[in-house]
């Protein structure tokens, strides 16, 4: 075991990419410490993506695109800036929205922070915004993916530990929701207390929103579709992902007529780049989860946590301390693969809820798409913005604060992600 995780360590701190890092450290654990074939680390591989629920990643990745192309994006930033431009801080408040809106549908921090940043951030360059706060608030916004059903990161989170989506999806409104509500209050009250002089707020127009409400209003069809479609049982996950691409490709082309048939070739490229990026790691991830799970590490783990401390409180705490520091340095999904199937059981043993405890991380790991040196969010709205991810580090602060007081309130209050799974699921 200590092979595995400490030659995984070396390999990520040597530069060696992650899918490598995973695989190749698994391949020497196995040669070292144990007398199974070779052929196992095929077996491995094949069997890590032979799931039927992980084909939702590539549509969801396409859903994602589509909407980044296909005007649906630019729809919800004017709906935002219609219901919040007119408060201080205005675009800050613009970029929190959005980011809210357009999580219900990609499921992708990645592809809307990059949506939201390059809408938003020429702008905010142009009213004399600071531009590093610009690209920290955009980087969170983006990242509230994670925890916003349609989350990738929770349909791997449920995958990876034999739980309901559906009920992973709609334990993670309230904290989504929750995690909004306190990025717009960090940001107002930076801008009220001298962050800036937003002298240009635009006063609020109620004819100005009823439009932008009526041009966005099919593409906000699109969250309510996948989400109740799948906790009333019309379809699976998968099925929903199916949907997602389907609905978002049929309101982009012949609703808002900004997506033509021949432009979905590179869109259909550019997903099965992205979605083969991630299978990989999910592959090599399987046969790292495999060696560490065969040498006893849940076992020897949970001996240990249960000689630290019987509290279950105690445990949440040491859990989110982990995930916080490793969401610094890995990608959320490697991040997933690795330690969750450890982290389930022992979470179970010491009767927390599944739903509770995968929502949690999946909060927790959101803290860490903004998080140096790693933050995937940070690093692609830094590169928008045309910045050094150190300078946007240094205002990483003000997103992070809400953030966290969320994620607290998430793992220590369990009716926040328990409350709306209750009615639909025993």
């Amino acid at each position: 075991m200590n092979i595995a995780f400490g030659g995984f360590a070396f390999l990520i701190f040597s530069g060696l990419p992650i899918v490598l890092a995973l695989g190749v450290s698994a391949l020497i654990a196995i040669v070292a410490l144990t007398d199974v074939p070779l052929s196992i680390v095929a077996q491995r591989v094949y069997g890590g993506v032979n799931s039927f629920p992980l084909m939702a990643i590539p549509f969801f990745v396409a859903a994602g695109i589509i909407m980044e192309t296909g005007g649906i994006a630019r729809r919800f930033v004017a709906l935002a800036s219609a219901l919040v431009g007119w408060i201080s801080g205005s675009l800050y408040m613009v970029a929190i929205t959005a980011g809210t809106g357009l999580a219900a549908i990609s499921g992708s921090g990645s592809a809307d922070t990059a949506a939201i940043g390059s809408m938003l951030i020429p702008d905010m360059r142009k009213r004399g915004y600071d531009v590093d706060m610009a690209a920290a608030v955009i980087a969170a916004s983006g990242a509230m993916a994670s925890i916003v059903p349609p989350s990738i990161v929770m349909v791997i989170i449920a995958i990876t530990t034999n739980q309901s989506i559906g009920a992973m999806f709609l334990g993670g409104i309230i904290p989504g929701l929750l995690l909004s509500v306190g990025l717009l209050f960090g940001t107002y009250l930076y801008a009220r207390r001298g962050g800036m002089a937003y002298k240009d707020v635009q006063p609020f127009s109620g004819a100005r929103l009823w439009a932008a409400l009526v041009d966005a209003l099919p593409a906000m069809l699109v969250p309510l579709i996948i989400v109740g479609g799948i906790v009333g049982g019309v379809f699976t996950a998968t099925e929903a992902a199916c949907v997602a691409v389907f609905v978002t490709a049929a309101i982009s082309i012949w609703i808002y007529r900004e997506l033509t048939i021949p432009r979905l070739w590179p869109i259909i490229l550019k997903t099965v780049s992205l979605a083969a990026a991630v299978l990989i790691i999910v592959s090599t991830a399987s046969i790292f989860s495999w060696i560490i799970a065969s040498q006893g590490a849940p076992r020897a783990l949970d001996d240990f946590l249960r000689g630290v401390t019987s509290n279950p409180l105690v445990f949440l705490l040491l859990v989110n301390l982990l995930l916080l520091f490793v969401g610094m340095f890995m990608e959320s999904i490697s991040a997933i693969l690795i330690i969750m199937p450890v982290l389930m059981p022992i979470a179970i043993g010491y009767d927390i809820d599944p739903i509770h405890f995968g929502v949690m991380a999946a909060l927790n790991l959101s803290v860490g798409l903004v998080t140096p040196p790693y933050g995937i969010c940070l690093y692609i709205a830094s590169m928008v913005a045309g910045r050094r991810i150190e300078q946007v580090s240094s205002r990483v602060w003000l997103p992070l604060i809400p953030m966290v007081i969320v994620l607290g309130l998430t793992a220590f209050a369990s009716p926040v992600t328990l409350w709306l799974p209750s009615f639909f699921y025993d």
